[in-house]
């Protein structure tokens, strides 16, 4: 966990540790989502960044005998 600082201007330094992590690049732009009592920052990536990123997913669901 990292702490930081909001500066007068109300701005915020991401740790070189998460923006590595996260592979966050300058001029990027994050969606901030209040949870609770806290700040979400999400990433927002490009659509072609997301292809084959549900690879694998298990698609089987049980459906009604009513429904098809």
């Amino acid at each position: 966990m990292e702490a930081v600082k909001i500066s007068p201007k109300y701005q915020i330094v991401i740790p070189k540790k998460l923006r590595d992590a996260l592979k966050l690049l300058p001029g990027q732009k994050i969606q901030m989502v209040v949870y609770g009592n806290r700040i979400e920052m999400i990433p927002l990536r490009n659509i072609s960044e997301m292809k084959g990123f549900l690879k694998g997913i298990d698609t089987t669901i049980e459906r009604d005998p009513d429904r098809l």
